[in-house]
């Protein structure tokens, strides 16, 4: 690896970092004033089978919602792996919660890009994707971060993100979050507390 890759990596896993925290941080001082967390609402996308999900489709189930790119280098692969063994650890509970993830990087992440992802994590995966018009709407409504980093090369780039999963109720409210150092063991057990079964 090149220096100049070496320190652009690092660059952008810091911010990811930052993001986190400072989303966290949000998260976390409504959650303490009382009033519910802003997170969530109305979009409409389209899945790695071609259909269109809305923040509708959703409801009736739990959610596992995470943001990122197929492209990712570490960070989203090892959220989405931990997601997986989690729902895996929950048991039968895990029938009630339906993992969700949700491109920032809709230019390169196309409906046959995502079903060929999807064959990598938990069976029961619905990956999003959509205009970037509604990719920034869906990202907006759930507080997320991204930005497309600088490079030289025009399809050969990375996507700087935050890196926050979120466990929706049924009627689409937010519950909690898991931050990227998550384990699967400590998000089963959340899962498990909230979902109960």
């Amino acid at each position: 690896m090149s220096t100049r890759t070496f320190v652009l990596v690092v660059t952008l896993l810091s911010a990811a970092l930052a993001a986190t925290v400072v989303g966290g941080y949000l998260i976390w001082t409504r959650t303490q004033e009382g009033t519910a967390a802003l997170i969530g609402g109305p979009f409409e996308l389209v899945d790695q089978s071609g259909r269109t999900v809305t923040d509708q489709t959703l409801i009736g189930k739990w959610s596992l919602i995470y943001f990122g790119y197929t492209f990712c280098p570490d960070v989203c692969p090892t959220s989405l792996t931990v997601m997986t063994q989690a729902l895996d650890q929950v048991g039968p509970a895990a029938d009630k919660v339906t993992p969700v993830f949700i491109t920032v990087d809709p230019e390169r992440d196309t409906v046959e890009q995502l079903a060929g992802y999807h064959d990598h994590f938990h069976p029961g995966f619905v990956m999003l994707t959509g205009t970037p018009a509604q990719v920034k709407t869906v990202a907006k409504a759930y507080r997320v971060y991204y930005r497309k980093a600088e490079t030289e090369a025009s399809t050969d780039y990375l996507m700087d993100h935050s890196s926050i999963t979120y466990l929706m109720d049924p009627d689409g409210n937010y519950v909690t979050h898991f931050a990227h150092d998550a384990t699967p063991e400590g998000m089963a057990r959340t899962i498990r507390e909230k979902v109960g079964g």
